[in-house]
């Protein structure tokens, strides 16, 4: 019987190589296929051609027993799904039994959102001089005016901002690159903190030792200024990200445009922002109906 391990190391190959998945997807699905490898060893193994459905519904089984989040059962039975269809595209098995495996119904949660005027609070406190807080303004202002993932932000090279046009390119999930436009107070504050380095590091956000800012310390440096703002929300970088697409909705951008600006793969992504303010609801409703007055 060949060990379920090598199936694992046969589908990550196929992951990286053709899929060109980012590191931290890889290792995802690696941590949720060993997993599973683990409960097949703790019944004596288990042939993969005689892997079923009823099978798997024992893993999980054992996953609830465990309180897992509905988003990481939903995660595992994805991962799932993805290996069974790749061996079977392989010809290694003759069905896929995780085809019929239903995702736990999710919760609808909202993401939470900075209101203009607390970014605006937030972007007048990072005020500074100096090159680290010339860098914490530039942070603030590129978070706000492009919505990037932090992991797009810590990888971004000088080489790809244009601050001429006003566009950047950056690499997001799955590797894939995409342009994002500049507002103007974001190029400014780039420029200035360029200007007022004086090391030879190829990459745009660097720590005060001259190297790549890490995912880490870019969310410390946007905790400082929300605590700074006196703002109560718990919020992070991906906060602003929310708040960038809540405001381009409530001011008329069209969900297509935003998903591209996102760099999400599926339109049902971006719809989770469609929800707008009471505020703008109120404005919208007074402006149009006929007896709101």
């Amino acid at each position: 019987m060949i060990p379920f391990s090598y199936y694992i190391d046969k589908f990550v190959n196929y992951l990286n190589i053709e899929k060109n998945y980012s590191l931290h997807t890889i290792a995802n699905y690696r941590k949720d296929l060993s997993e599973f490898r683990d409960f097949l060893d703790s019944r004596g193994g288990a042939d993969i051609k005689n892997i079923d459905y009823f099978l798997l519904r024992k893993f999980f089984s054992v996953l609830s027993g465990r309180q897992l989040g509905k988003r990481s059962l939903s995660r595992k039975i994805s991962t799932l799904k993805s290996f069974f269809k790749f061996i079977l595209r392989e010809g290694l098995i003759k069905s896929n039994p995780a085809s019929s495996l239903i995702y736990p119904r999710a919760d609808k949660n909202l993401p939470k959102f900075l209101t203009e005027k607390e970014v605006e609070k937030v972007l007048e406190v990072s005020d500074g001089k100096g090159v680290l807080a010339l860098r914490d303004k530039a942070i603030l202002e590129f978070l706000y005016s492009t919505g990037a993932r932090v992991s797009e932000m810590v990888t971004l090279k000088i080489e790809n901002i244009d601050l001429v046009s006003g566009v950047v390119k950056v690499k997001g999930k799955g590797r894939k690159e995409r342009l994002l436009p500049l507002g103007e107070p974001a190029v400014k504050s780039i420029k200035h903190y360029l200007d007022a380095r004086r090391d030879k590091s190829e990459f745009l956000f660097i720590n005060k030792k001259g190297s790549a800012l890490s995912d880490r310390g870019l969310r410390g440096i946007v905790y400082k200024y929300i605590k700074k703002a006196a703002i109560h929300l718990k919020a992070s970088p991906h906060t602003f990200r929310h708040s960038f697409a809540t405001h381009l909705l409530n001011r008329g951008a069209d969900l297509r445009s935003v998903q591209e600006l996102l760099g999400h793969s599926s339109i049902s992504t971006t719809q989770v922002y469609t929800h707008l303010t009471i505020d703008s609801l109120k404005k919208v409703y007074l402006k149009a109906h006929p007896r709101a007055k």
